[in-house]
């Protein structure tokens, strides 16, 4: 059987797969599926600034997202992941077009794990370019 640390790092994998897969495609379908009812998240700017509550605010959240930086993003590395008992932390560098305007950032990414889903996401970023 698995121990808390193993099960979060496992579950917390897996929804960064589906993330990355969001940012690069447009289609957060698997990564949407992988949140708790009470999900919760928090972004550092515009119009979903602060905290966000829901899975429906979630799906608004990662539209928008999709929106700004189409075709979509390409992670161009990852430099680091921390995790313990319930967080995971994705340290990483991203690239492609905001709004059609050349665009690069380092982002750090922290996903809350509650069983084999994600409750909880806070997302920092901006140190290589301009941010949404």
């Amino acid at each position: 059987m698995m121990n808390t640390s193993e099960n979060t790092l496992k579950v917390g994998k897996q929804a960064f797969n589906y993330f990355t897969k969001g940012l690069e495609t447009g289609n957060w379908q698997d990564f949407l599926d992988m949140l708790t009812d009470d999900f919760n998240f928090w972004f550092p700017m515009g119009k979903f600034h602060g905290l966000n509550t829901g899975k429906t605010r979630a799906k608004e959240f990662f539209t928008y997202v999709s929106e700004a930086f189409n075709p979509g993003l390409k992670l161009t590395s990852l430099d680091n992941i921390t995790s313990n008992e319930k967080t995971i932390i994705f340290e990483f560098r991203d690239e492609g077009n905001l709004f059609g305007e050349p665009y690069k950032n380092r982002v750090a990414v922290a996903f809350d794990v509650r069983g084999d889903k994600i409750c909880s996401y806070r997302e920092y970023f901006g140190s290589d370019g301009k941010s949404y």
